[in-house]
């Protein structure tokens, strides 16, 4: 491999005029389809198979008025009002009569003549039904609704919205996480590399990459639904593997610079070398992402593949679009600044890492490991282990508006609608009833569901050819546990529920379906997780050509992924987080479990990749293997440390956010790739590998004699520059200077 890679290396090096322009025709050429194609993400969850999703497709063959999105709007009086006043009321109601205009709209109900305004007068509730799925809810319409419900504004009435569709549920995703990142990666580049063309160039060919990858799934999402959270996922992903992949080519680039190579030799041989490294960790990754798949999730699928696209578009990046900008840069790679208070200083530390490596700060750190390795072994599982404590109180569910910012309308809505009717009114559920002959079996199974405990009111909505609906009002609220039970109790007791009509029942609605599709999450993550894991072992296996190491880096991945699932439980749903991240304590998100377990153990493996390729490569050499462990991890020490605080600072950008769902997905990633680059891979790693020595290699013969060697470490790609450039000073002969 590291032979191929060098050779495409110094063609893309060669032909960089022609490589940059493809690149550049390839992002403008995505840009003008995604444009074209008015692609847009949606939030809407929907699993096939499961009973919600069977009642959705009933609806929308027999009874498609209530199979479109739906919006709840929430009127509320001022204080010392109420809204059966004549100047409250007349607003709302030429409010709803202009709701009943807009179009694609098929039904608004009227709060006062279905009996939904509370009883001190303080709110009053209005479902409008749309014809069409929330995704194809126009924005004109939702303008319209807007505008329609004015009259009852300028009557003092205040006015909220939730629902599945409603003004303002489309966010406009915000730029300043990518900036903050941006900004902050350059920073610690800047201090890595000590020079500004060796800082801004991975940031640069990154840029390009994300705009490729976003673009393209924004011009396929006109195609098929693709979840908002996609394009974030991708976003992150492609931002800090993009850099972190260009940093670890640049790293081993400008060394060899410095120990005198020339400038198309030290890309193409940095690339040979470093590159194989960051082949096989990018295929880790998308293994791993691509194993989202497996789980038969389509929104869930579509996520792990837009992200992989994101990762395999950086990998080729590095590959082609980076040797070539190296060709543009020249020698400034190894240009350095010159601080006024510590001239010469960046060059001093660039040319100690590359040519006496002992004597920098990452090789005195592993050396510590080493020699203290068992007590590092204990005190980092230890923390691991204490971190990872709140996991075992992880409790699934889908966001709602309870757990958004106070200042969002769907936040208000809830609050209103709680205070006012209880919470059961913001998570209504739809039993669906199929082979109904008469409206008494329709008023006979809305009975037998009142006497059910957790229902507050169960009421006929809507009929049509032999379909009827009746919508049930939990006593709790969406996301409370009582609520799951009482969709289960219901769809147990279908049985007596549906007595002698004949009819057959569903239970349906944006709440079963939210509770369904946390179910189908967690029974999938124990599948999803034995999938992965077992390609990566034998992606890590056929890399390093032992088993033992796999072993180690999967273990190693459990303790850092327990330990980030523990962290955001007491963050995020004990509320440890409140007042640090502005969230209100809710259920963790369903899928984000099994994203975590994709991203963090496609990361943790990258910095396995990088930290034992070159022990590895050390042991290869010498044979000394507790000496190949302080090396090696010397050497990659440095390197690991700016890729992980870079993808770091990503992560954490994306908490500045309003949407809580992001704020989770940026802490979780952030704690897990924290965790797992500096407490596993530099620390427990090293200490692990010292302690069991050369043992770590074994393998079969057999293994070796069938199992082709890949050459991660471009030690074959060296023997033969080496051999070549002996032959070429035989050649030369003595005295023919």
């Amino acid at each position: 491999m590291s032979t191929y890679l060098y050779r495409l290396a110094r063609f893309a090096f060669q032909h960089r005029r022609q490589m940059l322009a493809l690149w550049l025709v390839l992002a403008v050429a995505t840009i003008v389809v995604a444009t074209a194609s008015g692609g847009k993400t949606n939030d809407s969850f929907t699993i096939p198979g499961t009973e919600s999703q069977r009642a959705a497709d009933l609806l929308s063959k027999k009874l498609p008025a209530l199979s479109g999105g739906q919006a709840q709007v929430v009127f509320a009086a001022k204080t010392g009002t109420v809204l059966t006043d004549p100047t409250p009321r007349a607003g709302i109601e030429a409010a709803v009569a202009g709701l009943k205009k807009v179009s694609q709209v098929v039904s608004v109900s009227d709060p006062f003549l279905s009996n939904a305004v509370s009883t001190n007068g303080q709110v009053a509730l209005t479902s409008v039904q749309f014809s069409a799925q929330p995704v194809d809810v126009k924005d004109s319409t939702l303008d319209a609704v807007k505008a329609a419900v004015v009259p009852a504004q300028d009557a003092g009435v205040e006015v909220e919205y939730s629902g599945s569709a409603y003004p303002g549920w489309r966010t406009v995703p915000s730029e300043l996480p990518e900036l903050i990142g941006i900004v902050v990666a350059f920073l610690i580049l800047l201090v890595t590399f000590g020079a500004v063309v060796t800082a801004g160039l991975p940031i640069v060919t990154a840029i390009i990459g994300v705009i490729v990858t976003l673009m393209g799934v924004t011009a396929v999402a006109a195609v098929i639904n693709i979840a908002s959270a996609s394009t974030t996922v991708a976003l992150m992903l492609g931002l800090s593997c993009g850099i972190d992949y260009g940093v670890f080519i640049l790293y081993r680039h400008r060394n060899n610079l410095l120990t005198g190579m020339s400038v198309e030799d030290s890309a193409a041989l940095a690339v040979g070398t470093a590159g194989s490294s960051v082949v096989f960790a990018a295929l880790t990754v998308i293994i791993a992402l691509c194993g989202l798949s497996v789980v038969g999730i389509p929104f869930l699928t579509v996520m792990g593949l837009a992200a992989a696209a994101a990762v395999l578009v950086a990998l080729l990046i590095a590959l082609t679009l980076l040797p070539a900008m190296l060709g543009f840069a020249g020698p400034r790679i190894a240009k350095f600044l010159s601080s006024p208070l510590r001239p010469g200083h960046h060059e001093e530390v660039a040319r100690t890492s590359a040519n006496r490596p002992e004597r920098t700060f990452g090789a005195a750190w592993a050396r510590f490991v080493v020699r203290f390795r068992i007590p590092v072994l204990i005190l980092g599982i230890a923390l691991l282990g204490v971190l990872a404590i709140p996991a075992a109180s992880l409790q699934l569910g889908l966001p709602s508006g309870s757990s958004k910012p106070t200042s969002d309308t769907q936040r208000k809505a809830y609050d209103l609608t709680t205070a006012g009717f209880g919470a059961g009114f913001n998570g209504p559920l739809l039993v669906v009833a199929d082979g109904v002959t008469s409206s008494s079996a329709t008023d006979q199974m809305a009975a037998a569901l009142r006497k059910l405990p957790g229902v507050v009111s169960a009421t006929p909505v809507a009929a049509q050819n032999g379909v009827s609906v009746i919508k049930v009002i939990p006593s709790t609220g969406p996301n409370d546990p009582a609520t799951a039970t009482l969709v289960h109790r219901i769809r147990d007791d279908r049985g007596t529920i549906e007595g002698t009509t004949g009819a057959s029942i569903l239970v349906g609605g944006t709440t079963a379906s939210n509770i369904d599709v946390s179910a189908k999450l967690s029974s999938a993550l124990p599948v999803f997780l034995a999938v992965v894991v077992g390609l990566a072992f034998i992606l890590l296996t056929f890399a390093f050509r032992t088993i033992l190491v796999p072993i180690k880096s999967i273990i190693g991945f459990l303790l850092s992924v327990s330990a980030a699932f523990g962290a955001q439980v007491a963050m995020f749903q004990w509320g440890w987080g409140r007042h640090i991240f502005g969230v209100t304590p809710s259920e963790t998100i369903s899928f984000l479990p099994i994203l975590m377990l994709a991203i963090i153990f496609g990361l943790s493996s990258d910095y396995e990749v990088f930290v034992v390729s070159r022990i590895k490569e050390d042991f290869t050499r010498t044979g000394d293997a507790r000496g190949a462990v302080a090396r090696g991890t010397g050497l990659s020490a440095r390197v690991v440390t700016a890729a992980a605080l870079i993808m770091f600072s990503i992560f954490v950008a994306f908490m500045f956010t309003t949407d809580p769902t992001i704020k989770a997905i940026g802490f979780s990633f952030a704690v897990g790739v924290f965790l797992d680059a500096f407490v596993v891979r530099l620390a427990l790693v090293p200490a692990t590998m010292a302690i069991v020595r050369a043992k770590l290699w074994y393998h079969p013969q057999w293994f070796a004699k069938y199992i082709p060697d890949p050459d991660i470490e471009g030690e074959r790609l060296q023997a033969q520059r080496d051999a070549a450039i002996a032959a070429a000073a035989a050649a030369t002969g003595p005295g023919q200077d």
